[in-house]
Parts: C-alpha cells; structure tokens; sequence
C-alpha cells in the first residue's frame, strides 16, 4: 500500500524539493495546511528554514505544536528538516532571544562555535547505532546550511538515537531519532543520492 505523506505548510521551508523528493520515494504527498489532512496521513513532515523563534510563531500560528504533540504521543511518524527538526528541541536561543520549542527533546539549539559560518556545503555524518534513517548509508555526505544546532548534553533519555556531525571542530546533533520522531539537521532533498535513500528509509518504516 502506498504511503500517504502530508508535508505541512505553515509558511517556512524549501517546500516543493522537499515535496518533489518524496514523491520520488513512491509515496503519496500532500502539502498542505489542513490538520486534519496531517493527523490523519501515516507521516508528517515538518518543514523549516530562517530563524528558530519565526519557525515556532509560523508553527503556533496554524496550529503545529498540538498536531505534532498529539501525534507524537500516538506513535504517528513525524520527521522534522533543518529549523523543522530544530523546534523538536527545548529551546532556541539566537542573538540573546530565547524562544521556547516543542520540547520532544532536551536541548539548546544555539549559536555554533566555529569561526567559518554558516555551516553551508556538504559534509559526513556519524549515524547512530542501529539508525533505521541511516540503514545501509555508510560515508556519504550531506548538505546543510545553518548556523545554529544543537550540542552534547548529559541527560539525553533513553532510546534516543543521536547522529553527529562536525564543522570547524564544533559536533552538534545532524539527526535524531526519539520513538515516532525522527529529525534531520541537513537538507535530504538537496542531498542527492544519499538525501533519497534516508527519505526511503523513513518511508519504509511508515505503518500503512
């Protein structure tokens, strides 16, 4: 059975490569802003670009946080792209504002260290074990563009499965799998071949 996607518009993101790419998973897609449409799918994605505090307002605006909590909390799929998968997190904190996140997962998503920013280009990863997003990706690369992530941190919770990457000796979080969420740092739909396997993956692992 094909599997029905729902990208959610709520006025942020690279919306149509994102859509164009997942269709090319076989699945059908949506994007729309209609919740119910995106309660009902077998996966939410969750979409992001600019600054953390515009995502969550654009997010809150049309309703998100309570369509992707409650999913959540069900165990209905939801992936999360660049400030998509930002927002999953306890906070943001740019230029001395703090906004607050979804809180799924803990952490700060704040300013990286490495003098070279934004972290724009392609770059490896180091998946977690036993990722079902990375399943069968070995060293390839991925694009991403940001200047802010998420660091290390003592409490992660239990069966949460963290990928990492590095950028000017700075490791933040580049991808997160946490029960029904799963969020990505970089861009798969700008990350050729490697972008598409990890968009099937996740494909995959959506009940039908």
């Amino acid at each position: 059975m094909t599997a029905r996607v729902v990208i959610l518009d709520y006025g942020s993101g690279n919306l149509h490569s994102a859509t164009r790419a997942l269709e090319a998973t076989g699945s059908d897609v949506l994007l729309t802003s209609d919740l119910a449409a995106a309660d009902e799918a077998d996966g939410l994605v969750v979409p992001g670009v600019g600054a953390f505090a515009a995502c969550m307002a654009g997010l809150t605006a049309a309703g998100g946080p309570e369509l992707i909590l409650g999913r959540l909390r069900r165990g209905a799929p939801v992936l999360g792209i660049c400030v998509g998968h930002q927002v999953m997190f306890d906070r943001g904190v740019e230029h001395g504002a703090e906004a607050r996140g979804l809180g799924v997962l803990p952490g700060t998503v704040e300013r990286l260290t490495s003098d070279r920013l934004p972290h724009m280009g392609w770059n490896t990863v180091d998946a977690a074990d036993s990722s079902a997003l990375f399943a069968g990706i070995e060293t390839e690369r991925f694009y991403f563009v940001h200047s802010y992530g998420v660091h290390d941190r003592a409490d992660w919770p239990d069966g949460a499965r963290l990928t990492w990457a590095e950028h000017g000796g700075d490791r933040f979080v580049a991808g997160a799998e946490y029960g029904a969420l799963s969020g990505v740092q970089f861009h798969p739909e700008k990350s050729a071949d490697a972008g598409a396997r990890l968009l099937r993956n996740w494909v995959a692992t959506l009940p039908r």
